[in-house]
């Protein structure tokens, strides 16, 4: 297929070709002082995403919320949290988006709700049809119904007084789990769904969606390493009945992206939500190549391998090559900033953050940025808990205290500083003004002190900062389809310290090569893999501009060498 037929053949699929950023609202930009980002923040710098060059932004929730889980507990879908703005902000923002091009993708909670949004409370009093929309159970207030384990630490139930029965919450205690066995349930998330398709949004991304459905008679779980009955709501009986609904119901049109969070599954599990017999979501989220690494936890992450690495998303890239799409994300709001995790946040933070850009930049399927991922923002300090934000962190902390071998918030700081979600949470860094540009208030978080010298009025000012490497790879990934469309072959899978591939897409070639390691290394081009033709594209370093069977790269090196053809 040549490189105009992919693209007419992929209009209606506009993501496919598309980089979408991520904002996290709360942390991006904070208009009124009151230290908490907002939407007016938002439009002022809808110019910044517009000159980075992304398609899509997705929307983390603005809804009106309690914030018990930083607005994803969700209290009314059709308003704006007040420390957020109002709809008409929002409207603001969506027409600023649109006239530069730039669609909106709004999060979508329906696992569950907060415990103060108005179908909860009805329920609690057993008030007519609301009176099963939640998942309650009988049983004594001392023993929980089964011995699920919520995502976020401690039983998933909880005993209401009010209605004097159990609750399940796989998340947080204020975040009540939806009963999609209810059609009443069903038939307020598809008209709450398509209230804001009317108001011209162009996708959703769907939070922890293969969990809303439930083994029936709830029995319990295995117990063992993990989160403790994950086998009988991660992919639930009836999950795929309830998306093919959706789809039929709201999601008819191909022009819509649905970006489905799914924790758990496997390669052949995403077919089934991806493929082209699947649910119909455009891609999915899938948590493989960031918790490969969790030694039966994720407090317990860190110790992992480049082959490891290589092989997990190798696995995804070719999985899904021929029946369905990738997201292709290493941080968001729920992962640790990925230059810490993946790179190096010292010495090399510049090359490294370049480095893991060009690696999510030219793998198969969409590339996903998250706000300050392109100025190579970092990890966090966090010398108190009374510092951290995160109810799952902070969970964490109150279980481990509980421990013989855990004394202090000290013996465990360094797992939360290493993959604690208030990593992803600190204000964006826009500038060396105080709280980095952020706000002219009192941060609801703190700003990471590395702010004066990693902010983006620093990055526009330098022709070699990450973000102005970013913009270059973003451009180039719009100009080649090979990049969104080749095929991907794997090179030297056992290689401990690069990560080299191919794309190819009819007469179309490229060979990416990446050294992990912050030593230099020789890279020898395997034998079957043809250099004639290939011309330096993109790369962090000075590099020559054909590749030789041999060479050598420094510390954290990226090059892209590509054919010369470009689509017309």
């Amino acid at each position: 297929m040549s490189s105009v037929e992919t693209k007419e053949a992929t209009d209606s699929q506009w993501w496919k070709e598309a980089v979408v950023y991520q904002i996290y609202p709360k942390s991006f930009n904070d208009a009124d002082g009151d230290g908490v980002g907002d939407l007016r923040g938002i439009e002022r710098r809808v110019d910044y995403l517009d000159e980075l060059g992304v398609d899509a932004v997705w929307l983390c929730p603005v809804y009106e919320s309690p914030q018990a889980d930083n607005g994803y507990d969700i209290s009314d879908y059709r308003s704006i949290h007040p420390a957020y703005g109002d709809m008409d902000d929002w409207r603001r923002l969506l027409d600023a988006l649109h006239e530069r091009d730039i669609r909106l993708v709004m999060d979508l909670v329906v696992n569950h709700t907060s415990k103060e949004h108005e179908w909860f409370q009805r329920s609690r009093r057993r008030d007519g049809e609301y009176e099963d929309y939640y998942i309650w159970r009988d049983g004594s207030p001392d023993e929980p119904p089964n011995n699920w384990e919520s995502c976020f630490g401690g039983p998933a139930w909880t005993y209401d007084d009010e209605r004097e029965q159990w609750y399940l919450h796989l998340f947080d205690e204020n975040q009540p789990d939806l009963n999609w066995r209810n059609p009443a349930v069903r038939d307020s998330v598809y008209e709450m769904m398509e209230w804001w398709l009317s108001q011209g949004i162009d996708g959703f991304r769907m939070d922890v969606i293969n969990l809303i459905s439930k083994a029936e008679d709830l029995p319990d779980g295995e117990p063992g390493a993990g989160q403790t009955g994950t086998e009988h709501f991660f992919n639930g009986p009836n999950i795929h009945e309830y998306l093919r609904e959706m789809r039929d119901r709201v999601l008819s049109d191909d022009s819509l992206l649905t970006i489905g969070e799914t924790p758990g599954v496997g390669v052949d599990d995403a077919k089934e939500y991806v493929g082209s017999d699947g649910s119909g979501l455009s891609m999915v989220f899938q948590f493989e190549h960031v918790t490969f690494d969790h030694d039966g936890h994720k407090w317990n992450a860190g110790n992992w391998s480049l082959a490891e690495f290589k092989e997990v998303l190798s696995k995804w890239q070719t999985g899904l090559e021929d029946d369905g799409w990738n997201s292709v994300y290493l941080n968001n709001h729920d992962q640790p900033r990925m230059v810490s995790r993946f790179g190096d946040d010292g010495d090399y933070r510049r090359e490294s953050a370049k480095l893991l850009g060009t690696l999510t930049h030219t793998l198969q399927g969409t590339p996903f940025i998250y706000q300050g991922e392109e100025i190579g923002m970092t990890n966090a300090s966090f010398a108190s808990p009374d510092d951290l934000r995160d109810v799952e962190s902070l969970n964490f902390i109150e279980e481990s205290l509980e421990r013989s071998d855990v004394q202090s918030y000290e013996d465990v700081r360094d797992a939360i500083e290493y993959v604690g979600r208030d990593n992803a949470r600190t204000p964006m860094q826009w500038s060396d003004d105080p709280n980095a540009g952020f706000t002219e208030g009192e941060p609801w978080i703190q700003c990471n002190s590395n702010y004066e010298t990693v902010n983006v009025e620093r990055a526009r000012a330098d022709e070699d900062s990450v973000l102005h490497y970013y913009r270059d790879l973003i451009e180039l990934r719009d100009e080649r389809d090979v990049l969104v469309y080749g095929e991907f072959e794997l090179l030297l899978p056992d290689h401990p310290a690069v990560f080299a591939y191919t794309r190819t897409l009819g007469d179309e070639r490229g060979l990416v090569v990446l050294n992990f390691e912050s030593e230099p290394v020789e890279f020898v081009v395997p034998a079957d893999v043809a250099l004639d033709g290939l011309e330096l594209a993109i790369a962090n370093a000075d590099a020559p501009t054909v590749p030789s069977d041999s060479f050598e790269l420094g510390p954290y090196e990226a090059r892209v060498y590509l054919t010369p053809t470009q689509h017309t």
